[in-house]
């Protein structure tokens, strides 16, 4: 039967719509574990990583936690001593109550500086591989100190700021309590900083709750874990995983390869343009490319992409649904951007798009407030 209702449901030439769907079967499906869910459709070479629950935090051991190192960290970060005007904090561009981002398209910094690109959500930063869409920094601890620096941002030098730390007694006092030792020096604020936001992750949604339904024993929890997914929401997990291909990208437990593509928003040589990876590792084939993002708590975080130019998710889906946006350009440009093979044209209807966004909804709890208070 299910193998009948995979061909059915996958490969009908005529348009599927949401009445011709059989949902207690591909509920079924689904309540499975994942290693009996229908095949994903990958590309030659893409690594089948499935959805599932985010794991727990790892410290690095150069960094071990603590309760009182990560509430130092919470302090600092929502702190504007830390910025040259004392105006601007971690906090100014990523508010918990704005998914950890800040929904403006660009963040305002010193003197009300645009910068130039979105801020990303800093939800669940501790299971990235690299961090910032470029991927410029390596750690958390790195990543921290850099926002600080940008003289679009918090327009602070390093040996500045330690001497107003210095200058407070209080901070004084906290930091000789985490790292016993004076006085305070940057490494210890990156540590710091770092700590607190590994514990910035998200809460389950529900599509963790949906994942759990095969773990209750107690019936009525069963019952209730497995209708977290609407029908529509449902539909959305399995075009995710088939149709939309967006598994390509989007997998593992963070919904998201950690790696770097163009989907062809690089405005190369017009308004907006941005070479993306590119400015990090001067390899003409980075042109264009971003950080794939995590797509956990998505719906928290909008305006989208790299320069926060999408502020709907229908335009998202088109994009994606047409298979990016392709460059005509001269093609004796060695820095002609190109727009990465993974992206297809989807010929996804608009009730199938709905159904995806659904999924995203799914994806995507209450903003979290971390675990530190």
């Amino acid at each position: 039967m299910y193998q009948v209702f995979l061909i059915t449901f996958c490969l009908v030439v005529s348009p599927v719509t949401f009445a011709d769907i059989d949902f207690k079967t591909l509920r079924d499906w689904y309540l499975q574990a994942p290693k009996n869910w229908p095949k994903p459709e990958l590309s030659e070479g893409v690594e089948h990583r499935e959805l599932g629950l985010l794991p727990s935090v790892v410290h690095p051991q150069s960094n071990p936690f603590s309760t009182d190192k990560a509430k130092l960290g919470r302090r600092l970060f929502l702190d504007p001593m830390l910025s040259r005007s004392g105006q601007i904090a971690c906090a100014s561009c990523h508010d918990r109550d704005l998914g950890w981002a800040d929904g403006r398209t660009v963040s305002f910094g010193h003197d009300r500086q645009a910068g130039k690109r979105n801020a990303p959500s800093i939800e669940n930063a501790a299971f990235w591989h690299t961090l910032f869409w470029d991927g410029r920094a390596n750690s958390l601890e790195q990543q921290a100190l850099m926002p600080i620096q940008d003289p679009l941002e918090m327009n602070f030098t390093l040996p500045e700021m330690v001497a107003r730390l210095n200058g407070d007694p209080d901070y004084v006092s906290a930091f000789k309590q985490v790292f016993d030792a004076t006085p305070i020096n940057a490494e210890q604020v990156a540590k710091a900083l770092a700590t607190y936001q590994r514990t910035i992750v998200s809460r389950r949604s529900d599509f963790d709750y949906f994942l759990l339904a095969k773990t209750q024993t107690n019936p009525r929890m069963k019952k209730a874990y497995s209708e977290k997914l609407s029908d529509q929401a449902l539909w959305g997990l399995h075009l995710f995983r088939t149709k939309a291909r967006c598994m390509n990208c989007h997998n593992g437990p963070l919904l998201s390869d950690n790696g770097f593509h163009n989907i062809g928003l690089t405005y190369y040589k017009r308004e907006y343009e941005d070479l993306g990876r590119y400015l990090v590792t001067g390899k003409a084939s980075d042109v264009g490319k971003f950080k794939t993002p995590s797509l956990r708590g998505i719906m928290n975080s909008k305006p989208w992409m790299h320069n926060g130019l999408l502020a709907d998710m229908e335009g998202v889906m088109a994009i994606y649904n047409a298979g990016g946006f392709h460059f005509s350009g001269d093609p004796e440009d060695p820095l002609a951007p190109v727009i990465s093979p993974l992206l297809q044209p989807l010929s996804l209807n608009q009730k199938e798009q709905q159904a995806l966004v659904a999924f995203m909804e799914a994806l995507t709890p209450y903003p979290n407030a971390g675990i530190v208070r």
